[in-house]
């Protein structure tokens, strides 16, 4: 009989996630969830200091560990300083959640898009993600051929505009597409090595990046948007991102798990 391949243990009490995007909405969200598992917490922001600082004292007021570090991740030397700065301060790295990212700057017809708007919104939502997990994923390879860590994680935050077509938000719909076969790419690539790949795609989260549609949102919940017919929560997506770290899902990898109350399911 082969003999059973060793079981990843459960990572906390000193396990460490870097949680992009985290001062507000879903990724802030998904540090207070991950805290409340144990995991010492990296939250990197880009504008809200004050933000992000009120998400470190909510976590360490039910006594878990966060720091905020800001980083634009668009930027290469801020993506290394990043990646140095949670290192130096814990030692390690366990999880990644790649969150962070940017809306269109105006909504623009698919006709009249420019260079400008295309790169900023791909830099972020894409080419950056790429690089910061190509960034950790080595430093998780490092740690877990010198036994610090016994597995790593990887979240891609992406949106059910990597399949819905918005005419006014095309490079932010590219930019989501792109995360399900980054996800997978990076998926195949790290499992020799103990490293999982995810991509959790949520549906119509209420944060403030939606607050400016509420309105016709309510009125397409009560029309039947979704077959569970609600506004998602960020909580929503958190719990899932926290299940994915955890031991139980240690025989699979490249998966995507949609958190959109059944919005991604056809009807006739």
């Amino acid at each position: 009989m082969p003999e059973l391949a060793q079981q990843p243990q459960s990572t906390p009490p000193n396990g460490v996630a870097l949680v992009t995007g985290a001062s507000r909405g879903i990724g802030r969200a998904i540090a207070i969830e991950l805290a409340r598992l144990g995991y010492r917490i990296a939250i990197n922001f880009a504008r809200s200091e004050s933000a992000a600082q009120t998400a470190v004292d909510e976590i360490t007021s039910f006594g878990g560990t966060a720091i905020a570090i800001k980083a634009d991740i668009s930027v290469s030397r801020d993506r290394a300083e990043l990646v140095n700065t949670v290192l130096r301060s814990f030692g390690r790295i366990d999880v990644l959640v790649n969150n962070a990212a940017v809306p269109m700057p105006t909504r623009i017809d698919l006709l009249e898009v420019d260079e400008e708007a295309w790169n900023h919104v791909l830099n972020t939502n894409l080419q950056a993600t790429f690089f910061l997990t190509q960034a950790v994923a080595r430093e998780m390879i490092r740690l877990r051929r010198t036994d610090q860590i016994s597995r790593g994680t990887i979240v891609n935050v992406s949106s059910i505009s990597a399949y819905t077509v918005s005419l006014d938000r095309g490079p932010y719909c590219v930019a989501k597409a792109g995360l399900e076969m980054l996800t997978k790419l990076f998926a195949a690539r790290l499992a020799p090595e103990q490293i999982r790949v995810y991509q959790v795609r949520p549906g119509i989260i209420r944060t403030d990046m939606t607050a400016p549609v509420k309105e016709k949102y309510d009125h397409l919940f009560r029309e039947g948007l979704c077959p569970i017919s609600r506004w998602g929560e960020p909580e929503d997506v958190a719990r899932v991102v926290a299940t994915l770290v955890t031991a139980d899902w240690a025989y699979s990898t490249g998966d995507t798990i949609n958190v959109d109350g059944g919005f991604h399911i056809r009807s006739l």
